[in-house]
């Protein structure tokens, strides 16, 4: 049996994708949206700094991306 990516891992995969100018970012998502029910949770909390557009329109952008897969995205710091 494969294991499941951690939620830790499926951001981290997504900081990644974010940096490579969105590369795979909707199977990322998807990655993390399981990772997320696996463990229970309903947000992934996301570091401004870590993303390449991590200003207050960047940010919005990247919650109604993720909403719109089924992702709520959280910030730390916000």
């Amino acid at each position: 049996m494969v294991s499941q990516p951690t939620v830790a891992d499926a951001i981290e995969r997504v900081y990644q994708s974010l940096q490579a100018d969105n590369a795979d970012i909707d199977l990322h998502i998807a990655t993390l949206k399981a990772a997320l029910a696996q463990e229970g949770t309903k947000e992934a909390v996301f570091d401004p700094a870590r993303l390449p557009h991590g200003n207050r329109s960047g940010r919005k952008l990247m919650q109604a991306y993720f909403r719109q897969r089924g992702v709520t995205v959280k910030f730390s710091g916000a």
